[in-house]
Formats: C-alpha cells, structure tokens, sequence
C-alpha cells in the first residue's frame, strides 16, 4: 500500500482512468438492458459470488466479467458505506477494474479505494512480504527537481546487503541511468517506475545514490537485485535514558509477537516514557492496534471501556455484515488474538499515562486508531511530525476470482464517541490546514539522523 502510494509520488504522472460505454445511471430506466440490468435492483451478491471470467481450479466456477461485476455491484451496494452515493451503472458496460472504480462515492471522502492481486495480500498480510529491495522510498520532492531518500530499511534483504548497504538518508540520483531528480520523459519515467519499484523478484536494477554523512557530490553506484522481502514490522527497540522508543512500521500478522517481545523488554527496563514511532505505518489489522494500545496504557483507564466502535451503513444497525455477530463496542484486549503468538496469554503492560507519538502522511487507519482510542480514555498523547493521513473508516478484505477488494465499509469511533477524523490527528501548532489538533509540536521528518537518534528532530 505504502509503495503504490510512492509510486504515484515519485514519478509525478497525472492520468485519467476510465472504462468503455456510458453510465446508465439517473435515467429513470424501469426495464432491463441486455445484460439483464434494471436500476436500483439488486440481487443478493452471493449468487454470483467466485464465478470467474478466469477461475482458478478448485477454487471458483466459470463465470463472466458480468458476473464478477454483478457481484462486485451487489456486493457494494450492500457493504459500502456510503453506498446511497454510489451512481448506479450498467455491469456490462465496464471491464472489472473499471467497474470496481466507479463502485464508491465521488466525495473526496473516500480516498481508499483499491485492490490487490490475492497472493500478494495473504503473503503480506500474514507474513509481511512483498516484492522489492526491502528500502522504503520516501518522497520528499514530488516534482523536478524531486528528492527520493531511504526512510528505513529492512534487515537482511538487498538494500542492506553486499554492494548497496543502504541506510536512511541515502539519496537517490540515479536509477538505470536515469536522472531522478531532473527527468521527466515518458521513457524516463517508465524507467524510473520499472526500476525503483520493481514488479517481480528476480529483477536487477542500477542505482546511484549519495550517502547520508559523504562529502558533497561523492556518489557511489550498485546493483540491487529485487526479491521476495519479509518485513520486520517492530524494529530498532531502546532505551534513551528512562524513555522507551520503537519503530512500529506496519499492523500485520507477524507485528504481534515483535510488538509483545518489545513491551516486555521496555517494561524490564522500566520505561517511565515511550516513543512510538508510526510515521511510516499505514495501518492493517485492528486487533493489533487494539492490542498495542491496552499494552501502553494497561487495566487501570481501559477497564471497562470501549477500545472502537465499529459503524456501519444504515442497513446494518445492529450487526456486523461480515462476521454476523452482533454490534457492540469493541473493549480493550487483554490478551494475544492469535496472530503470531498463542491465542489467549495475557498482554504484558507499560501502564503508562502518556504516550509520545511521531506522525507524518503515512500514519494511518490501525495507527491512527490507536491515537484516537488511548485519547479515548484519557491517556494523554502528545504528537510530534505531521499531520496524519485520515482514514477513520476501515473494511474487511474480501477476495473474489484471485482479486482482493478493499471498500469501505464501517467508520470506527472511540470510547467519546469520536471519529471524525477525516481530515487527520495534527499537532497543535500546526501552520495552515489542519486536521484534529493534538498536543504536541509540529516537524518536518529529519532524515540527517537514524530513527530513534536521540538527536533527530
């Protein structure tokens, strides 16, 4: 998620997406077009639930791209959450990317709308790998002359292995004898996108790069070779003094275990601080954050006490459409869901009052959850970076005919009853636009020091 987003970024492309064929929609229509379609009809979306234009053996039927669309239509209309916005289309005039794009409010609103092929989602998700060189890109400059530097990287994995040994700060001047920084040809660009995200392991690509801490304008040129790249979603745990300090990168499957080991280190060393790092994590799945945010601030203020309260669209009042069970506000775990460590042992505790967090564009869904729930029961949490992404909505996965589709389905709020942070959690003395003020200073990232240097701004 966080690579599509810098894609887009780093090449500074502005393109249209559409499909073939008009609407259909707002014409009053009461009979059915060819493809048996009648406005505002909808049949349930289980009857064309996995039948596949290409099924896949074993798995799914035969089907169509009118029943996948089909599906997806019903589907949406059903689950989504604005789903009365949605302007309702003929299935057959779309191909099914095109047709799940159109599927969603055209209010700025939704921002998150998108899909990911199934294996890549099931192999991230729950093992935390994708496809690449292991080094998160961060975008400083959009636009020639654009700035592309290391946030972090993961250990063992090419871009900190043999010649490239990259590390945060490296900046990015070339990529297959392509000018990052200046270029901006169509030719150049492809360039730029083929090699600095690739789409398979197994790629090779040329990277020049200019080290953090190197004297101006020495360079150093490699090959990096892309592979398939388990992400450790909690790194670089410490201590600064009595403050406790962790990078949480992503809420996934394998972040369970690295989140318990490093509050039961922080706690034997008996933290009276903590930093929690999240202004590269983009979220996933609630549970973590619910279980992070019980283990900072312990049983005394989350006892009793609702961690997030899902919301869903007005056809669902009372209970959730996809698990079915009954709609209540969801309380603070106290012990692991299973994820990476057995079901049921008991979350150890910081018990703390007060959390620092760090922020920027990237913090969002899960992690901003765990802002708005500690808030939510009077843990004070103070904010320092940028103003985060707002994404106070979430949804289930759901994949159909080897796709994966994320819309959304339920807005969450905290024991308050709060959620609108549509606009993002901001520190307080933010200039200009803001979003949710929270205590705290803002700061541009500082990507002249390592993560969790003492003397980073």
């Amino acid at each position: 998620m966080r690579c599509l987003a810098l894609l887009l970024a780093v090449v500074a492309i502005l393109s249209a997406c559409g499909g073939g064929g008009g609407d259909g929609g707002g014409s009053g229509a009461t009979v059915a077009s060819a493809s048996g379609w009648i406005p505002g009809v909808f049949t349930p979306a289980v009857a064309f639930e996995a039948q596949c234009a290409a099924p896949r053996s074993g798995i799914d039927s035969q089907g169509s791209t009118l029943t996948e669309n089909n599906w997806l239509r019903s589907w949406s209309n059903d689950l989504y959450l604005w789903y009365d916005e949605i302007v309702d289309r003929d299935p057959a005039l779309w191909t099914t990317p095109a047709y799940f794009n159109l599927l969603k409010t055209s209010a700025t609103k939704d921002k998150f709308h998108f899909t990911v092929d199934t294996p890549t989602w099931v192999a991230f998700s729950q093992s935390g790998v994708s496809t690449g060189y292991g080094a998160e890109w961060a975008v400083i400059a959009r636009v020639p002359p654009r700035r592309v530097v290391v946030a972090f990287t993961e250990p063992n994995s090419p871009a900190t292995t043999g010649a490239a040994n990259l590390a945060r700060g490296a900046e990015v001047l070339m990529v297959d004898g392509v000018d990052v920084v200046n270029d901006n040809t169509p030719g150049g660009i492809a360039t730029l996108n083929a090699g600095v995200f690739p789409a398979t392991s197994g790629e090779t690509h040329t990277f020049t790069v200019h080290d953090l801490g190197a004297p101006p304008n020495t360079t150093r040129t490699f090959t990096m070779r892309s592979d398939n790249v388990t992400q450790t979603p909690v790194q670089n745990v410490k201590t600064i003094g009595a403050v406790g300090y962790m990078l949480f990168n992503d809420h996934i499957a394998t972040a369970e275990s690295g989140l318990v080991n490093a509050v039961n280190t922080l706690k034997a060393a008996n933290v009276t601080d903590l930093v929690l790092d999240i202004r590269y994590n983009g979220g996933g799945y609630l549970d973590i954050a619910n279980e992070l945010a019980f283990m900072i601030a312990g049983r005394g203020p989350t006892a009793g006490h609702t961690f997030e309260k899902l919301v869903f669209n007005a056809k669902h009042p009372t209970i959730d459409p996809v698990t079915g069970r009954t709609l209540a506000p969801i309380p603070f775990h106290t012990t692991t869901r299973g994820f990476s460590v057995a079901s049921g042992q008991s979350l150890p505790t910081l018990d703390l009052r007060r959390v620092f967090v760090l922020t920027g564009t990237g913090t969002c869904s899960a992690s901003e959850s765990i802002i708005n729930a500690l808030r939510g029961v009077g843990v004070e949490v103070i904010q320092v970076g940028s103003t985060t992404c707002g994404k106070p909505y979430g949804f289930y996965a759901k994949d159909n005919c080897g796709t994966t589709y994320f819309t959304i389905q339920f807005k969450g709020v905290n024991a308050l009853g709060f959620g609108d942070y549509a606009d993002g959690f901001s520190p307080s003395n933010t200039a200009g636009v803001v979003g949710t003020p929270v205590p705290g200073c803002s700061v541009a990232d500082d990507f002249n020091h390592a993560l969790g240097d003492p003397a980073e701004a």
